[in-house]
């Protein structure tokens, strides 16, 4: 697994646009206060050609554009690490315009970016071997103040903090809009982090507490089932490469419901994903309410306890901010307990 150097004092970051970029608001207004912060910190900054584009189709400009941003941007020596503009609907069709040989042969960078990044964060790690920040997208920048999250994923890009516990509380409902486009998160609703694993026959039970140890694989499941199965599917070498750490997946969906989860587990396990899991790590559904007597636990836990595996649920990943930073590709501990969990990364091979 290739590791990326971090950012240094008055390094340059990127900006791509592979997914929607900041075109309108309020992404546009905290995008543009997000850069300026980053100047007054010192950084320079580096503008793909699609940031502030509005061309496209759920993306930002068209697939070719995108494509060709990101590989060059990837590949730039003008930047010394990616973050994404945002997420998005398409970034998919992208790929096939990315140059992931060119990227393999590139030094390594960070990329960081969360939901339809997933597009990215996900190959970098089981196309090119390299790792990733599964994390916030440019724009969550410009908040004032910074979320703990916030500081958390920058100061991961700086080699400052590879060590992260859960927030306490969790966003239900967002204040910001257009009128209000720099408000930081709205953290109303207190964390509950469920721990579940197996009994002695096998059933899935709740644990006080618990731990796993493996490496970190995983991003927001509409983007992963869509990959389940394509060419860009390479998931059972690089679990087959990397059998002896294991697999932490890390999953977390959008506009996936409670029955869009379980057909996701379902097609996931079908080709072959979960061989050498170690664990599980499921974050907050945006969509989780329970349907026909579904809840968002038993659209996970009757596939993870086929493996007979611990399974985090409700953690602080993804679409319900905040998020915590988790590296694609590193080999990571996680300890819970008492509604809380600890995630602990070593960036190294």
């Amino acid at each position: 697994m290739r590791f990326p150097d971090f950012l240094k004092p008055n390094g340059t970051i990127g900006f791509a646009a592979p997914s929607f970029g900041c075109s309108i608001e309020p992404y546009r207004s905290a995008f543009d206060h997000a850069l300026d912060r980053w100047r007054a910190m010192g950084f320079g900054t580096d503008l793909g050609p699609n940031c502030y584009a509005q061309e496209g189709i759920g993306i930002s400009s068209t697939p070719e554009k995108c494509g060709r941003e990101l590989t060059d941007y990837y590949t730039s020596g003008e930047n010394d690490c990616l973050i994404s503009c945002g997420g998005g609907e398409l970034m998919c069709e992208t790929l096939n315009f990315v140059d992931f040989d060119r990227i393999r042969k590139a030094p390594p960078k960070w990329y960081m970016g969360y939901s339809d990044n997933t597009n990215m964060t996900f190959l970098l790690a089981t196309l090119c071997d390299t790792a990733s920040v599964y994390g916030p997208c440019a724009a969550a920048f410009g908040m004032e103040p910074w979320h703990p999250s916030v500081s958390d994923a920058f100061d991961l890009l700086l080699g400052k903090k590879t060590v992260f516990e859960s927030y306490g509380t969790w966003e239900k409902e967002s204040l910001k809009d257009e009128e209000h486009p720099l408000v930081p998160y709205n953290c109303t609703e207190p964390l509950e982090i469920r721990l579940f694993g197996p009994d002695g026959e096998g059933r899935m039970r709740e644990m006080k507490e618990g731990v796993m140890e493996g490496r970190l694989l995983g991003g927001c499941m509409d983007c992963l089932v869509n990959l389940t199965g394509t060419g860009f599917d390479q998931v059972s070498n690089f679990a087959e490469k990397y059998s002896k750490d294991g697999i932490l997946w890390f999953l977390e969906a959008c506009d996936l419901n409670v029955f869009a989860i379980r057909r996701a587990m379902w097609q996931m396990e079908n080709a072959g994903w979960f061989r050498h899991v170690k664990g599980f790590l499921i974050g907050r559904p945006r969509l989780g309410e329970e349907m026909m007597g579904l809840d968002r636990f038993e659209a996970v836990l009757p596939v993870a306890a086929k493996y007979r595996v611990p399974v985090f649920m409700d953690v602080d990943l993804g679409h319900l901010a905040p998020m915590m930073p988790l590296v694609t590709g590193s080999c990571a501990k996680i300890e819970g307990g008492n509604g809380k969990i600890r995630v602990s990364m070593e960036l190294g091979a």
